[in-house]
């Protein structure tokens, strides 16, 4: 796919040591610390467009925008949304500001908001394929885009294989196996199919630790 040419894909995953994102009971916030998130602020306004899944809008009702000094609202990223079966409340937070770009596979209702909803291929599961999401967002002028969303997603971005760079913020501390993982499964039966990505730098951000890779 030509998208991955000429798009950056990048994946951020702000999780404990152990890699999971929540606790069993969902309970996420906050993982990691307020200069981890910062820095997530300043990658926002650095890409063209930002993307989550329905799950985030539903547990967390984000805003997905770039609170910076210095960030008009003029300057914030597109904000895109997969929502395969149309889920989104009325009075989501996304819904204020710009039309949010809401992918989905359903038939579409007369509308929502000031949402702009694109019909999309399913994939093999019935969720909006992620291949066509990218490809749709690259006809539109996206150059640079951030993942900030569920394992599921971040599972699909990986199967894909379109993420070019991943932003990883591991908070110092452990929640064990019954946490939720930041990436679903990806079906793997053999460690020489497994996704590498080479990291190219490693520092501290407050008392977490942000590793930056790209796709080897």
């Amino acid at each position: 796919m030509t998208a991955a040419q000429t798009l950056r894909v990048t994946l951020k995953l702000a999780t404990s040591l152990d890699g999971r994102i929540a606790l069993a009971n969902g309970q996420s916030k906050w993982i990691t610390g307020p200069e981890a998130r910062r820095q997530v602020h300043r990658m926002r306004a650095d890409h063209d467009a930002i993307l989550t899944g329905i799950g985030t809008v539903l547990a967390d009702d984000p805003q997905l925008t770039a609170r910076l000094d210095g960030v008009a609202s003029g300057d914030q990223p597109q904000r895109v949304v997969l929502d395969s079966q149309l889920r989104m409340p009325t009075d989501a937070a996304m819904l204020e500001g710009p039309p949010v770009w809401v992918f989905h596979v359903a038939a579409a209702p007369a509308g929502l908001g000031a949402a702009e909803l694109i019909q999309t291929e399913a994939d093999a599961d019935g969720r909006a394929s992620f291949e066509a999401v990218i490809q749709t967002l690259q006809e539109r002028g996206v150059q640079s885009l951030i993942i900030e969303a569920g394992a599921e997603i971040a599972g699909s971005a990986i199967r894909s294989g379109l993420v070019t760079h991943i932003e990883w913020f591991r908070a110092p501390m452990l929640i064990g196996a019954e946490g939720r993982a930041c990436i679903a499964g990806l079906g793997l039966e053999e460690l020489a199919l497994a996704p590498t990505f080479q990291r190219i730098s490693v520092r501290a951000c407050g008392a977490d630790l942000w590793e930056t890779y790209q796709r080897g």
